[in-house]
């Protein structure tokens, strides 16, 4: 019941993300792991769970492992999501052959349904002998208690909504008996109800876990170490206390930290001074040349230090001139199935107007931006675009970006003029800067694809902004960088969100109220609603 790594190391092309290091989580560890965007808290959690190849040492597991990735793009679209749940423990297989034998049992041959009859009967037994109907109703519990109803977990997983996928993963990984849980992001999509609902079984929980996450309400009542992922080390720096300890103790290091680099930066600048001089002198040449690349190196050091510390120019484009009304939705409907989303929805955003959309998960929210970005088609009713429209999609599960090829080519496709200097340049301020720029999309952390889908709008010149989710995954400082880019866009914005700081820096004129449809001017009891939807 246990992980521990021996030399580890991490390397993602020639960057080092994690020198050689040793670790355990061990039963009764509750450790969060933080750090800037990009520090590679995710590559790290997938290397541990086997996701991916360290490029040294090793990770061992002992006892059964449950890990939450960032991603929902998983599982069978026809797998209900109950089965889905279920199928974190052994009973799997069995629930397999029942749903097989379920289909045969509507076959119009009555040989083949007579047999599958009895395959169904002699499945359903094991099940029954197994303890099934027990272990059904722990995970109709398990669901219930993260916002799930009995009707959502008998739908297909395609009829689901991201934020219902999201938790029928997490409920999965919770249902699963794991001893050892690495969780990146559990929050993401939970209403304030299962959030501490969530809390309290970390509190509870009687196994080792690692957990990735932005909300530090959650790290504060829930870990009891905490890991911080320096990128400019490429180390683990790990404290032996709880989240509010590790603040003040983090503080303290920073500000010495600080102090280290300015007497780098004083005996490097006493080095180059030296070693000007000395290069004057012929027979001193070899011994000034050393003294200089001394110097360099120690300035390389505390530069590379402020590039860790720097903050991405999260920022909107500028938007492109149009009419008074560049979007309109009418009369609008959706079904997945026989799972009627929404029908009869009308939204006009004229130009320069700030909306949201509210309403619980699986409500229609971000179907509703899909519909209206063209992503998917109504099944009746239509999306006008009016004189200049130009749209621009921030998906909540970055369905926008290509992971097939590199940070830079993502941004290429959706800007073909720009030359490769000019689309660096915009992915720098994104902080994708260097090699960083050729990392292929599909190892980027939650946090770095939202950096990267953000860069791909600033080239798109959008008048309307369509964002669902924008701030998750984010850290604290990016996330304020997000919020001020909000505030100050001077197109339309449609934005759905559970982060109340997102609500209030778009300061909206209107609230959609999903499935319904209803429309209301904005007024603060609204804000009620931002995090329990």
């Amino acid at each position: 019941m246990a992980i521990e790594a021996q030399g580890l190391e991490i390397r993602i092309g020639a960057r080092l993300l994690l020198q050689a290091t040793d670790f355990h989580i061990s039963k009764g560890d509750r450790i969060g792991l933080v750090g800037r965007n990009g520090a590679g808290k995710t590559t790290l959690t997938r290397v541990i769970t086997g996701d991916m190849l360290p490029s040294a040492g090793k990770v061992r597991i002992s006892g059964h492992l449950g890990y939450l990735p960032q991603s929902t793009h998983t599982g069978d679209p026809d797998q209900s999501a109950l089965d889905r749940v279920m199928s974190a423990r052994d009973i799997a297989s069995t629930i397999s052959r029942m749903r097989k034998a379920e289909i045969d049992m509507t076959n119009p041959d009555p040989k083949i349904m007579e047999k599958a009859m009895k395959r169904y009967d002699r499945a359903q037994q094991d099940f029954e002998n197994a303890g099934g109907y027990a272990a059904q109703s722990q995970a109709i519990v398990m669901g219930e208690s993260l916002g799930l109803s009995q009707d959502t977990l008998r739908q297909p997983l395609g009829t689901l909504s991201g934020g219902q996928r999201r938790r029928i993963e997490l409920a999965r990984i919770l249902y699963s008996d794991a001893d050892t849980l690495i969780l990146d992001e559990p929050t993401n999509h939970l209403d304030a109800d299962s959030i501490e609902w969530l809390k309290e079984y970390l509190r509870k929980f009687e196994g080792g876990f690692l957990v990735i996450s932005h909300s530090t309400e959650l790290l504060d009542e829930t870990v009891n170490r905490v890991w911080h992922l320096d990128a400019q080390q490429a180390s683990i720096d790990m404290y032996s206390m709880g989240w509010k300890a590790y603040l003040k103790q983090r503080v303290v290091d920073e500000e010495r930290r600080r102090r280290e680099r300015e007497v780098a930066e004083k005996k490097a600048e006493r080095l180059m001074k030296q070693g000007i001089r000395l290069h004057a002198k012929a027979t001193k040449a070899v011994a000034a040349q050393n003294m200089m690349k001394r110097a360099q190196r120690l300035l390389d050091s505390t530069q590379e230090a402020e590039r860790a510390e720097k903050v991405a120019d999260l920022r909107f484009p500028e938007p492109a001139p149009c009419g008074k009304t560049p979007i309109m939705a009418e009369e609008l409907s959706k079904a997945y199935g026989s799972n009627i989303v929404f029908a009869g929805i009308n939204l006009a955003i004229d130009k320069g107007s700030r909306v949201v959309i509210l309403g619980y998960n699986g409500a229609g929210k971000t179907t509703t931006l899909r519909l209206m970005a063209g992503v998917e088609q109504p099944d009746t009713g239509r999306v006008v675009l009016g004189h200049g429209a130009k749209i621009g999609y921030f998906a909540q599960e970055h369905d926008t970006l290509d992971e097939s090829v590199s940070v830079l080519e993502n941004l290429q496709h959706v800007a073909p003029d720009l030359d490769d200097t000019q689309a660096r340049t915009i992915l720098g301020s994104f902080l994708f800067s260097g090699e960083d720029a050729m990392k292929p999309t599909k190892v980027l952390s939650g946090g770095e694809k939202t950096r990267l889908a953000l860069a791909t709008l600033v080239t798109s010149r959008a008048n309307v902004l369509l964002l669902d989710e924008p701030t998750n995954n984010l850290d604290p400082a990016s996330r304020d960088e997000i919020l001020k880019a909000i505030a100050k866009y001077e197109g339309a914005i449609v934005l759905v969100t559970h982060d109340e700081g997102a609500v209030k820096a778009l300061n909206p004129e209107r609230v959609l109220l999903m499935p319904d449809g209803d429309e209301d001017l904005w007024n603060d009891g609204y804000l009620d609603l931002v995090a329990e939807e």
